[in-house]
Formats: structure tokens, C-alpha cells, sequence
């Protein structure tokens, strides 16, 4: 797959986004491998704290003071990183280390923690107070540490906050933009120790609280009240059975559980494409819950012999490895469907998740009963879940249309039949390609009139409006799937990049952030489309930091450069755009900013930043 196709939003002058001719379902999808860099490198949220004055208040009464700051630990600060999604990293004496997925958890963090510590300090007389410093940035990962430039500079500014304060970076205050309450005060320019260029650094302190904004008599404003949000990723079930050809059998049920558990909307799930990148892998399940950032993670196994199945199950808490809930199920293949749906509730149960009527109603509903069907069904997925070929395509359309023999009422599987004749007009398997496209939306038509709350089903008419780039019918299925899974990841990517074509970038950003959380795998693809968004605001340093991060991860990307050199020039770094430029027109030597920016907006006057980047930095616009 070359960059610059995956990097396209779409094609012709006016293209609906999304990646459409590349990345179709979590079910149906062709995608990178999860590899080690991108597990052990990221792009995360730095938050570094420090008690004021602790040497002198450890000499005048050391154990009242240990005892004070255990205390704060674990009934303020440790549960305030829970509610905010944080993992702590270490504590360094007085300090701590905590990382975040997202720079506006992190920054509302802070908030909550010094707004806390005020309001005790005022109602119980002069306690401690803390410094933090928040950065956003690359960051190693190290087993259960991390290091890298983002943490560096996050210790850095740590210092510079004034006692009860917070002080960010340049890059934190544009990334949380307007999506947090409170505003930040310009502090100038500062030297940090072992980075080159000057950090414009912003403050805010509890007392910069605005009285007129809903606080009390006294100014306080009340700390956000946040609840904390259970996360989960389900790991490929062990195929137990000897036989290498039952995969498709142990790695459908995940699947399913997975699917399941995503139509949830009081709960994070970890997308299939991230959470089967541990596939045959030995791994501590701790590990896994840090480098996915859950709490929880659910593995099992499943022995299949002739009529009869033995499945284990066990949920493990991410953060200890206890078990919160374990079963072993000894059943008939025909009550398959009821082991699924029973692991399901457990693991509603075990997280104490209530769920809504229609979140009842969507995991009761049973997208077929053929047991027969099912498993042929299952067969085809894992065809279309790989790098499927033409071969592959024939394969997977004979044993759907098999299953829909035995079950003509079976949506899913139409819908399986719809994304097989999406990667057919990709590729040309049919001629004209056109009818392969045609056919994918009979397919999809069927599949939603059979399962019309379905939200695989609906996806495959959201896949088949993007081929015909038709923008509005694409948006109003998206948010319906939305409604139904709200962590479908392939339809907040799509919402995002939707937001971002018609111009309107800072409402993309929650989608596309979203959507990386639940599956990092795919951060490559997430970070071009978030890079974009912060361009398009002005957010010139939060956009550099993003497409440098996916240069990173995707070494050969020329879009990713291009948008960088368009950053660096608005930035006024005009000699380091010039040689990104370089190595951009090494790898693709035909690269036009204007057709870019055409592809990627529907209005090209929305991409006028990327092109005054290229202006400024004295880039040559074609």
C-alpha cells in the first residue's frame, strides 16, 4: 500500500472522506500490523508534580507530613487520575509521574487536583500545596516507565508553575483549544535544559478562577464532577482445539464479545485491529493494559470437538492482574450464542455498568440462530479480516451466500457480502468495476432492511455513500451507528474526517482523538487527520508535534510531510521545511499542494493555511 493513497481522504475534486477505498470495517478491513515502535513510542499527555516546600516541612514535622501526603494520594490525587483516565507512572518522593492519552483529561486533572487542594486548604487551615507541569510529546515506553523529550520538558516546567499552579507548554494550550473552561496567562518565553529553541509557556492558578463563572461566594468554581469510565480490550481467544484451522472459530467469538460489549456506551472498548495485534503472544496482561491505557482485559480459550466446545473465560484487572471474574463453559455447539451473550453480561456485571433499555435490547438481539450459518460466516470474516486477494474474494462471497441460503434473513451476512464486493471494485475483480460497486450497495440495501439497527449493517451503506461521495447521506448513517456503538471506531474516524472536509476542524477533534483511544493501532491514520485539524485552528506547534509523530510511525509518508512542511513554514522555521520538503519530494516527486488541498476540503478555501505554509516557508505551490 503506498502513503500517498492511504493518506488520501478520498478522490476527485469534491471526495467524501474517510479512506473509504482503503478501510471499510472493524470487521472488514485490510490493516497495518500493530508493530513494536508503535507500541513502544506514542504521543501522549505529560503531567509532573512536585509538593512546595517539602524539604522544609519534612524537617519540621517529617511524620505528619508523610502522613499528610499519603493521605492526599490516596484520597485525592490517585482516584482524581482514575476519573480523568491517567496512569500514574512512579512517584519520585514528593513528585509524581502520570501519563495521559489525552491532553484535556490531563489539563482538567490538574484543575481537579489544585482546585481540591484549595478548597481543603481553606476549610482546613494551611495544608501542602503542588506544582504541575503538563506537557504534550513523545514519549518511550519502558516496561512500566517512560522517558523521552515529552517527559523531559514536562519536568521542566513543572518548577515554573507558581505554588497551588499549573504551567503547560505552548503545544498543551493549543491542543485543549476551547474545550476546557478556564483560560491560561501568557508567561513569555523560557529556557529549558536540553531543548534547543525557547518553550512559550502558559500558567493558571486557582485564583485566575472567574467568581461571575458559577463558583461559590468565595470564587471557587466547583471541581467538574467526572466519572470514571470502565475500559476493556479483548484479547484473541487460544484456539485449544490442535487444529490450525479452527482460528476463524476462537478468534470469531472475541470478535463477537467485542462487537457486543461495543454497543455499550458507558464503557471503552479496545478495537479488534489492536487488541488481536497480541495474537500468539506471551505477554503480561499488565503490559497490555498499558499500552492500550484499560483497566481491564478479558482472555480465554476455546476447545472445539465435533458437536461439543469448552470455553475459559477470565476478566483481569490491567492494573494488579487479579481476577475480577473467571468460568469455564462445557456445552453444546448449538449453545454457542448463549456462552457469548453470558460472558457479555458477566463482564457488565464485574464493571458494575448500568446499562440503558436500548443497550439491553441491542445485546438481546441475536443477528441469526443458525448455528450453521453463523460459522460459515465466521469463515468468511477471517477472509476478509486478512490480506484478501482475488481468490479470497470468491471464497468469502460462496460461503456467505451459503449462509444466507440457510438463513435468508441474516443481515450481518449480506452485509458481509456488500464489504467483499467493496474490496472487488478496489481492485478490479469485477468488470466493469462499477458493477461491483452496484452490487455492494444492493448488498448493503438488503443487509439494512434485514438489520436496520445493526451497526456493521449500517456501516456498509456508510462505505458504499462514500464511494459515491455522497456527503449527506454518509453523515446522517454515520451518526446512527454512532448511536447504536459509540465505539465503532471506522465511523468516529469517518465523522472526524467529514468535520474536517467541510471545514470545520475543531469539531473533528474529539472524533478523531476517540477514535485513536480505542484503537491505537491505528494512530498512523488518526494523527494525519488530527495533525490537519490543529493546522487548520492555528495550533502550529500541536500540528508539528502530530505529523512528526507520524512520520514516526509511517517512515515513508509524504502527506505527512507535506503538512509539515505547511506547519514549519507557518512557524517561521523556514530552513527545517525546506528539508522536509526534500525528503517529500524524494518519495513523491509529483506531489501538487493544490491537488492536495482539493482532495482533501470540499471548499479548497478551507485548506488557505496549508497553502500560505507553503508560501511562507518559499515552497514551490503547484
Amino acid at each position: 500500500m503506498q502513503d500517498r493513497q492511504a493518506d488520501a481522504v478520498g478522490t476527485g475534486s469534491a471526495a467524501v472522506p474517510g479512506e473509504a477505498h482503503f478501510h471499510t470495517s472493524p470487521g472488514y478491513t485490510t490493516y497495518l500490523p500493530m508493530t513494536e515502535k508503535q507500541i513502544k513510542r506514542r504521543l501522549a499527555a505529560i503531567l509532573v508534580a512536585d509538593v512546595v516546600g517539602y524539604t522544609k516541612m519534612m524537617g519540621a514535622d517529617e511524620h505528619g507530613t508523610l502522613m499528610a501526603l499519603k493521605r492526599h494520594r490516596e484520597e485525592t490525587f490517585n482516584p482524581l487520575l482514575k476519573d480523568h483516565d491517567g496512569r500514574l507512572v512512579k512517584l519520585t518522593g514528593d513528585g509524581a509521574l502520570v501519563e495521559f492519552p489525552s491532553v484535556v483529561d490531563a489539563v482538567n486533572c490538574a484543575l481537579a487536583i489544585q482546585r481540591t487542594l484549595k478548597d481543603q486548604n481553606s476549610a482546613n487551615g494551611q495544608g501542602f500545596e503542588l506544582r504541575i507541569g503538563v506537557n504534550l510529546g513523545d514519549i518511550i515506553i519502558d516496561g512500566e516507565d517512560i522517558y523521552g523529550d515529552g517527559v523531559n520538558v514536562a519536568a521542566r516546567l513543572e518548577p515554573l508553575a507558581d505554588p497551588g499552579g499549573i504551567c503547560v507548554a505552548s503545544i498543551v494550550r493549543e491542543g485543549v483549544g476551547s474545550r476546557i473552561e478556564i483560560k491560561f496567562a501568557d508567561s513569555g518565553e523560557v529556557a529549558v535544559k536540553n531543548v534547543e529553541r525557547p518553550i512559550r509557556i502558559w500558567k493558571w492558578h486557582p485564583d485566575m478562577d472567574n467568581p461571575s463563572g458559577g463558583g461559590d461566594r468565595n470564587g471557587h468554581r466547583p471541581t467538574t464532577a467526572v466519572t470514571h469510565v470502565p475500559s476493556i480490550a479483548v484479547l484473541p481467544f487460544e484456539n485449544m482445539s490442535g487444529e490450525p484451522g479452527q482460528e476463524y472459530f476462537s478468534d470469531g467469538m472475541a470478535e463477537d464479545i467485542i462487537t457486543d460489549l461495543s454497543k455499550i456506551g458507558g464503557i471503552i472498548v479496545i478495537a479488534r485491529n489492536s487488541s488481536f495485534a497480541y495474537k500468539g503472544r506471551n505477554v503480561d496482561l499488565r503490559l497490555v493494559g498499558r499500552e492500550l491505557g484499560v483497566g481491564t482485559v478479558l482472555e480465554g480459550s476455546i476447545r472445539r470437538a465435533g458437536n461439543r466446545v469448552r470455553i475459559t473465560a477470565q476478566l483481569i484487572d490491567a492494573t494488579n492482574g487479579a481476577h475480577l471474574w473467571a468460568e469455564r463453559y462445557d456445552r453444546e455447539l448449538t449453545d454457542i450464542f448463549e456462552v457469548q451473550d453470558d460472558v457479555t453480561r458477566r463482564i457488565v456485571d464485574a464493571l458494575k455498568i448500568s446499562l440503558t433499555p436500548g443497550e439491553t435490547a441491542r445485546l438481546n438481539d441475536t443477528a441469526t440462530t443458525n448455528v450453521e450459518a453463523h460459522d460459515l460466516f465466521l469463515r468468511a470474516r477471517e477472509i476478509l479480516n486478512g490480506a484478501i486477494n482475488r481468490e479470497g474474494f470468491k471464497k468469502s462471497r460462496t460461503l456467505l451466500e451459503r449462509a444466507i441460503a440457510l438463513d435468508p434473513a441474516y443481515g450481518e451476512a449480506f452485509a458481509g457480502l456488500a464489504f467483499a464486493h467493496i474490496f472487488a471494485h478496489m481492485n478490479n475483480w469485477i468488470f466493469p468495476a462499477e458493477e461491483a460497486l452496484r452490487q455492494a450497495g444492493d448488498y448493503a440495501e438488503q443487509a439494512a432492511k434485514l438489520a436496520p439497527d445493526d451497526p456493521t449493517v449500517l456501516h456498509s451503506l456508510v462505505v458504499v455513500a462514500m464511494m459515491h461521495k455522497d456527503i449527506e447521506k454518509c453523515k446522517v448513517i454515520n451518526d446512527k451507528v454512532l448511536a447504536l456503538n459509540p465505539n465503532h471506531y471506522d465511523s468516529l474516524h469517518v465523522r472526524g474526517a467529514i468535520e474536517l472536509s467541510i471545514g470545520n476542524p475543531e469539531a473533528a477533534i474529539p472524533d478523531l482523538e476517540r477514535a485513536m483511544r480505542i484503537d491505537p493501532a491505528m494512530n498512523h491514520r488518526g494523527l494525519q487527520f488530527l495533525g490537519v485539524a490543529h493546522l487548520l485552528l492555528g495550533n502550529y506547534e500541536t500540528a508539528a508535534a502530530i505529523f512528526r509523530e507520524r512520520i514516526n510511525l509511517v517512515p515513508d509518508t509524504d502527506i505527512g510531510r507535506a503538512m509539515l512542511a505547511a506547519t514549519l513554514g507557518q512557524l517561521g522555521e523556514h530552513e527545517e521545511a525546506g528539508r522536509i520538503w526534500r525528503e517529500l519530494i524524494e518519495i513523491r516527486p509529483d506531489y501538487s499542494a493544490v491537488e492536495h488541498v482539493g482532495k482533501l476540503f470540499l471548499d479548497p478555501a478551507d485548506g488557505k493555511p496549508v497553502i500560505e505554509g507553503f508560501k511562507k516557508a518559499g515552497l514551490p505551490v503547484r
